[in-house]
């Protein structure tokens, strides 16, 4: 059996799965300011409902925890101390107010330029100290060939400051991209506290059962992370929401058709591509407060039109808002709602009906119009929203490698061939909104708790990158932070780049506890070049991408 849990903005879902059916779903409003309490009761519920001859194998959670944090502002005030070399302006990478510059340099493969400044990090400590500053990310241009100048910089703080927390970003994006890099170690340093506490709670509510299960988190490129190793990585939990729904469609259609996924939420709506039955993967990784990062994410738009999305009546005019004032009013809230017209008009059957028309009809008299006009217009409207909207988005879409890929091998403009509705309210508008579109509408009857039964059935996924400089005797690898010296590639080719780049993989999957999965890599970048001094060939440069892609677990055969 297996179970899985999405937090949305308005609901949380919970589902408990065993052979091909849904056993059981459980649904709770989302409390931002208790997420783990609200997911621990879900939990709860569904482990109470487990017969004694069956055991729970699998917990995957996707939790909107990280993404909040951030949005919301309470992530802990955190020093971004930046160590740039020459370049671009210090003005390029200012990432949040209290960005400091340190000297040293690192060229791009790995050799030392300018050393740090002994006396200058001290006075930064210092300075941090009065600051009340508590937490850092350190960021070198070219740490990833060469950590030496984050390593003795975190040591030199520490000495100075010993109630700094420090976080190196060799250590969580051992990757080129020197911004991309900044931002996530920065990102990570702002909310890992944070993210411990809530790991902490499920270990602990799950001792208090006495249950050994498995506890996976979903990421957001719709594979999952160990619970354990997800307390390194928790920026890799952003966006497991709109995840969870694209995984959610691969789990109803299981099939190689171009889709696109709408999640009609009940605070957002997210669009998604599969790509010939693959998540089609954002190629500039997670955006985080309109800054890139080194996080693997589905590509996905976020739309402010969802469920809760509140009417007004001004200028002779109704209008859907973007800010979410509560629940619908069939719900107990004070405003009408995109759901209180569903609920009325659509016959969706939602909490209080006779409330929801009542709310309705008030502003109806307000626009001097009957009931049944109003909430047509508003179902075009909400229709015409996601039309526009899937319109925009593959315009994006179109630079998308993957996408470019399709239509190379298939020597025709990218087509799509239907639209795959998340959420309770698919059934009324994706029929309409596929109409538009011109392509056949799928909703299946699991449709409202698909982006549960997604996470309860996605699989690990983990990318490996390798960088390997025979001439300098360098070996760089991502995940892990490894940067050290091997001679033992001095006489490296191509193929044993590779052999080397799937031993790492080996590696880290067996960590992740991913035995399963480990022979269904692929190479996904692959690079060689000669390093010539005079007219002779004196290196080689390898770059080396392999991964287990997104998909689903191996004992998953669909639902009925």
């Amino acid at each position: 059996m297996l179970i899985g849990i999405d937090v949305g903005g308005t609901f949380t879902d919970g589902v408990l799965f065993d052979g091909r059916v849904i056993k059981e779903s459980v649904k709770r409003p989302t409390d931002n300011d208790n997420l783990d309490r609200v997911i621990l009761e879900v939990l709860n519920e569904l482990l109470s409902v487990v017969p004694e001859e069956k055991t729970v194998e699998r917990i995957v959670l996707s939790t909107t925890l990280v993404t909040n944090l951030l949005a919301t502002g309470k992530g802990k005030r955190t020093a971004l101390i930046l160590i740039p070399g020459y370049g671009l302006p210090h003005d390029a990478y200012q990432l949040s107010p209290d960005t400091f510059f340190i000297t040293g340099a690192i060229d791009f493969r790995g050799r030392e330029i300018e050393p740090i400044s002994v006396n200058e990090i001290r006075a930064l400590a210092d300075k941090l100290k009065q600051m009340g500053i508590k937490r850092a990310a350190i960021a070198g241009k070219f740490s990833n060939r060469n950590r030496s100048h984050e390593s003795q910089t975190a040591d030199i703080l520490k000495q100075e400051y010993p109630d700094l927390e420090v976080f190196l970003s060799c250590d969580i994006a051992n990757q080129l991209n020197f911004p991309r890099r900044a931002a996530t170690a920065y990102f990570t340093a702002m909310i890992s506290r944070e993210w411990q506490h809530f790991v902490d709670e499920v270990e602990k509510a799950l001792q208090k059962r006495g249950a050994d299960i498995e506890v996976h988190i979903l990421k957001a490129d719709g594979g999952t992370l160990p619970l354990d190793i997800s307390r390194h990585y928790p920026c890799e939990t952003i966006f497991s929401g709109p995840a969870a729904s694209t995984m959610g469609a691969l789990a109803l259609t299981m099939d190689n058709k171009n889709s696109l996924v709408i999640d009609i939420g009940g605070t957002t709506s997210d669009l998604a591509l599969l790509v010939e039955g693959l998540p089609l993967q954002a190629s500039r990784g997670a955006q985080l407060m309109n800054h890139y990062t080194h996080v693997k994410a589905v590509s996905v738009r976020s739309i402010a039109i969802g469920g809760d999305s509140p009417l007004a009546y001004s200028d002779g005019r109704i209008t859907i808002q973007a800010d979410r004032k509560g629940p619908a009013a069939c719900f107990g809230g004070d405003a009408a709602t995109v759901t209180d017209v569903f609920n009325y008009r659509l016959a969706l059957q939602q909490g209080d009906v006779n409330r929801s028309k009542n709310y309705l009809q008030n502003i109806a008299e307000q626009a001097h119009l009957d009931l049944d006009s109003m909430c047509d217009q508003v179902i075009d409207d909400v229709i015409k929203t996601l039309v526009r909207a899937t319109d925009d988005m593959f315009k994006e879409w179109e630079n998308e490698p993957a996408y470019r890929v399709w239509e190379v091998v298939h020597r025709r403009k990218f087509t799509l061939d239907r639209v795959v509705g998340i959420g309770a309210a698919a059934h009324f508008i994706i029929p309409r909104v596929a109409q538009f579109l011109g392509v056949e509408p799928f909703v299946h009857h699991y449709s409202d708790v698909a982006n549960a039964l997604g996470a309860a059935v996605a699989r690990p996924t983990l990318s490996v990158y390798l960088h390997l400089d025979t001439e300098r005797s360098l070996c760089s690898v991502e995940p892990g932070g490894v940067v050290e010296k091997t001679h033992e590639i001095v006489k490296y080719q191509l193929s044993d780049a590779r052999e080397l780049a799937v031993k790492y993989l080996r590696k880290w999957g067996k960590e992740r506890r991913m035995e399963a999965y480990l022979d269904e890599y692929n190479v996904f970048h692959e690079e060689q070049f000669n390093v010539i001094r005079g007219w002779n060939r004196t290196g080689r440069i390898f770059d080396i991408g392999i991964q287990i892609a997104p998909g689903l677990i191996q004992e998953y055969q669909g639902v009925k």
